[in-house]
């Protein structure tokens, strides 16, 4: 009796630690959980100077923008300072000529607009994770009006090609579109447009429409403007609270990706004033661990 007694109670003891070890296990398998939703930096521009490590300027002629965009911040259109970059669309005196070319070689007409337009193609580009840029407009929205942060697939055609395999064409995968923010002041006001361009499956063949959506935000003051891939989907981001979700889209982008930044005159609209500017504080990347 004291035999079995004995082995009864190592029997509950075994049963003890057995108990006690998976709950460890579940407690450690948790913390893992937990850790895997933390975001770590993985780049970080905060625009102290221009850092031609991280961007360089991007000049080409999409859209049948009317605007030439030109390098090193000629006429005052792309500048660092007081902590921010500020890239502009700035109105000359006379019509200047423009050395842009389209994807198919036709240099844009002369233009008495200029403007900035920088990327981190061949500079900082990543698979996935969360881009995020904080940035404002000096107004709420004009006509002729189109800034933009988004971004491109890394093997993307277009110039600058650096790379042997830039050699893919708009917006196939490995040179897929994603817009976080895109205002267009020809027909908003104090609203932006999110969302990913669905390809078609051919050269420059995409669905602007279907899974992009405008929401209200004040333009001239600050906003944090992200776009996160959580799991399949693409979720988009004002300021932290999730405003839009691309489900099921974020499979479509398996390719590096490079940051877009350029302010656009997109119309024959008239300016009003001498220049348009969009004030970015930081961008950055986070990757999860």
């Amino acid at each position: 009796m004291k035999h079995a007694s004995y082995f009864r109670l190592l029997s509950i003891l075994f049963i003890g630690i057995i108990i006690v070890s998976c709950k460890m296990n579940n407690k450690e398998e948790s913390k893992k959980k937990e850790v895997s939703k933390v975001w770590d930096v993985d780049f970080l521009d905060e625009f102290q100077t221009f850092n031609p490590d991280n961007w360089q300027d991007q000049r080409i002629w999409v859209n049948n923008e009317t605007q030439c965009y030109v390098p090193d911040g000629a006429f005052g259109t792309r500048e660092v300072s007081d902590g921010t970059l500020k890239l502009k669309v700035i109105k000359l005196d006379e019509r200047q000529s423009c050395d842009n070319l389209d994807k198919h070689g036709k240099q844009h007409p002369d233009t008495e607009y200029v403007a900035g337009r920088i990327c981190s193609k061949n500079r900082k580009e990543f698979v996935k994770g969360k881009w995020t840029a904080k940035l404002k407009m000096s107004s709420n929205g004009e006509a002729s009006m189109f800034p933009a942060w988004w971004l491109l697939g890394a093997q993307n055609n277009e110039s600058p090609v650096e790379e042997d395999n830039e050699n893919i064409c708009w917006p196939l995968t490995g040179s897929g579109e994603i817009d976080i923010f895109e205002h267009h002041g020809d027909h908003m006001k104090d609203e932006f447009t999110t969302g990913a361009i669905v390809s078609l499956g051919e050269c420059d063949k995409g669905d602007w429409e279907s899974k992009r959506r405008n929401f209200p935000a004040t333009l001239n003051e600050w906003h944090e403007y992200s776009v996160e891939w959580e799991g399949s989907d693409l979720v988009y981001r004002l300021d932290g609270k999730e405003i839009y979700r691309n489900i099921g889209e974020g499979d479509k982008y398996p390719e590096p990706m490079f940051a877009i930044l350029n302010f656009a005159k997109i119309t024959d609209s008239p300016m009003t004033g001498k220049s348009w500017i969009m004030e970015v504080d930081y961008v950055k990347h986070e990757y999860r661990k």
